[in-house]
């Protein structure tokens, strides 16, 4: 595993750089501004010194080729300290041939020949000619990391999702099989296992999530369009972010966002901050295109530290369940259930059947009222806190109940009901319903 000395000289070094810049800015702006202070003070003199002013660009040239190169140094230090922990994933999936044709997808013709027409000729029994291939199959992959010595490695869910066969690619261009031990779709998180005898291991250094804040330098190792082990740079743009996990109906909270290039490939690679520890695992884009547009989400390493070890020892991570969905209360509907406007909460859409919001008494939008009316968008019980926490929006509440709960729990919730009424409930949350 990496020492804590040559991380902590990798963050020193970086830090020294920023200072650099500083200093080597004031420095620049004094030897600018110097000239002209003294030629002010001394315009009544006949004679500045004119081999000062000669020697001062070279001066700023040395001050800012040392500032690059410390810059230059630092990031290659990283990069080279980290590689060994993080590997390319290829991934063969299988595909129903049926399932092409009930998305759209033409088929090949086995033959590689084209039909005289468009009509299939059926032969006696009512079947094409045709023979085709039952099965269909494609290869993907993605990035991941070196959890521990016992050849864990952490990658995204939608990576390995289907995956007939795994193969792992680490940095020395080791080549080993691998098999998928768990996974969590509602977090976007697997572990698959390598033969730990088969290959060095080392595990990468994992950080803290809840500690970052935005402008934080942010740097994504991984392979994208297959480019093995590529480094890109940016800063932490957002936290706290709430997006779909893309593989269930639920949401993952508290997500990093970053400008550092993330393209398709760098899936399940880690997203590292200055010290080089893992931040996040790089999960997903906002694009028209499929590439980088500079919004790219990581999915909080402080989640995989609670999801992965439950993997590991061979059980599913079990969410603690509300049964609902709903909105953040906006100033518009605030106003229409005659609350001030910058009053918030969440605003209950819908409660599950026999679920334990439902059980407990909780409810949606009024199903008598005209589906098209503001009375029906309006209505639903308000959520104001949970156990005494403020609920200003729809995310405080998905965080609340990831991060602070598990199934079997009583919260109280305090609410607001269509009437105007209010009143505290217990709820005793579930587990969330798996993905099958």
């Amino acid at each position: 595993m990496k020492s804590k000395t040559h991380s902590t000289t990798i963050a020193m070094s970086i830090s020294v750089v920023a200072m650099l810049f500083v200093i080597g800015g004031a420095f620049a702006s004094g030897l600018l501004l110097a000239p002209s202070v003294n030629s002010e003070a001394k315009a009544a003199e006949m004679a500045p010194a004119q081999p000062v002013e000669a020697a001062q660009p070279a001066l700023q040239t040395s001050s800012s080729t040392d500032v690059l190169a410390a810059f230059e140094d630092a990031f290659t230090d990283l990069y080279q300290d980290t590689v060994p922990s993080v590997v390319n994933i290829r991934v063969t999936k299988e595909f129903d041939t049926t399932d092409l044709q009930r998305f759209g997808f033409s088929l090949p013709n086995p033959h590689g020949e084209e039909e005289p027409n468009d009509e299939a000729t059926p032969d006696s029994e009512g079947e094409n000619d045709q023979q085709l291939p039952e099965e269909f199959f494609s290869q993907g992959g993605g990035s991941g990391f070196v959890w521990d010595d016992e050849g864990h490695i952490v990658t995204n869910y939608h990576v390995v999702d289907g995956a007939t066969t795994i193969e792992v690619i680490f940095s020395d261009d080791t080549r080993v099989p691998a098999e998928l031990v768990g996974s969590d779709p509602d977090g976007d998180v697997a572990v698959i296992k390598v033969d730990p005898t088969a290959v060095s291991l080392q595990p990468i250094t994992i950080g803290d999530s809840e500690a970052l804040e935005v402008g934080q330098l942010a740097i994504a190792i991984g392979s994208p369009f297959g480019q093995d082990f590529t480094l890109t740079t940016g800063i932490v743009s957002g936290v706290g972010r709430t997006i779909r996990s893309g593989n269930t109906q639920f949401s993952i909270p508290e997500v990093i966002q970053t400008d550092a290039a993330i393209n398709p490939g760098n899936s399940g690679g880690p997203l590292l901050n200055r010290q080089g520890e893992v931040i996040g695992i790089n999960t997903q884009i906002i694009s028209m295109t499929g590439s980088n547009s500079g919004v790219g989400f990581a999915v909080p390493i402080n989640i995989a530290k609670r999801i992965v070890p439950v993997i590991i020892q061979g059980d599913d991570y079990e969410y603690a369940w509300l049964g609902i969905s709903g909105n953040t209360l906006t100033s518009e509907a605030a106003e229409f259930r005659d609350l001030d406007a910058d009053f918030r909460g969440a605003l209950v859409a819908e409660v599950t059947e026999d679920g334990p919001a439902a059980q407990a008494g909780l409810q949606g939008r009024n199903e008598s009222l005209n589906a098209s009316s503001d009375e029906f968008f309006y209505s639903g019980d308000i959520i104001t806190t949970i156990n005494g926490e403020p609920i200003n929006d729809m995310n405080d509440l998905i965080t609340y109940l990831v991060e602070e709960t598990k199934p079997g729990d009583v919260v109280t919730l305090d609410i607001i009901h269509d009437d105007g009424s209010q009143e505290s409930i217990k709820v005793t949350l579930g587990v969330r319903p798996s993905l099958s």
